[in-house]
Order: structure tokens, then sequence, then C-alpha cells
């Protein structure tokens, strides 16, 4: 199966760049409601890594008072991150994307190129699965799901 057909591109995602601020990361996580977004590289359109709410706590912790003022003149990538969500390629295959999906609530999807193309959501691919299950036990004999 195409790994595509579960894409959400990059101009739907929302993201940070690596030029951005703290402030706008935490602006952004806020209107968007996630609590984690990949981190890309402006130039070159890389995935560099994700950036968490945790992530942003403990830095808001480390460096005391942080005012909204100060945090427009704190970079993004001054923010150390805990753990990056591994990205796949787009050729990925189903079981190697749903290891992975089993232990990040987003999968990032790159190009051949190492560019960032989108990511897949744990939530699309549990949704495949609940309806192809459906598909299965309907053929079967119409066993039903409670």
């Amino acid at each position: 199966m195409n790994i595509l057909f579960f894409l959400t591109p990059k101009s739907e995602v929302a993201y940070v760049y690596d030029t951005d601020t703290l402030r706008q990361a935490i602006e952004k996580m806020e209107n968007h409601r996630h609590a984690s977004i990949p981190v890309i590289s402006r130039k070159e359109g890389r995935y560099i890594g994700t950036l968490t709410e945790g992530d942003l706590l403990w830095y808001i912790k480390e460096h005391g008072d942080l005012s909204v003022h100060r945090a427009e003149d704190v970079s993004i990538m001054e923010v150390p991150r805990n753990c990056d969500n591994e990205p796949v390629d787009v050729d990925v295959d189903m079981e190697n994307l749903l290891n992975k999906a089993m232990n990040q609530n987003f999968v990032p999807i790159i190009d051949d190129r190492d560019r960032f193309i989108g990511i897949i959501t744990r939530k699309a691919l549990i949704q495949y699965l609940c309806r192809k299950l459906v598909t299965v036990q309907l053929e079967a004999g119409g066993m039903s799901i409670r």
C-alpha cells in the first residue's frame, strides 16, 4: 500500500522553522492546539526534529522568569529537544510505518533529498485499520463490533 494515501501534506501541517523564536513556537502550538510540532530547516526544507510542550516547559523552568518579550529573543534552536520523532522515507513499507506510529503521535515523511513533505498521524492509521477490520468482519459473516 502506498503510504501517501495517509499523508497530511506540508502545506496543511503546523510546523516551525529553525529560524523562528520561542514565542512564535508557543503561539503556533497554542493556535493549532498541538502538543508537538515538526521543526523544519527554512533554507533546505529538511526535517530537523520535533518540538514538544515538555521541551518548552523545561526550557522555561530552567530559565526562570521568561516574559513574552524575552521569548521573542530566544531562537527555537536554543530549546533542547528531549526526543525527536523519527522520520521515514516516502517509500517506507506499511509495517515500518506502523512500528514508528506506535511510539510517535505523528511520523514525519521525507523525500529522497531528505526534505520534509508532511506527516502521517497515528489517528489516520488507526482509522484506516478500523475500517479495514470492519470490512474483513463483514466479509467473514457479518460479525459486529461493539
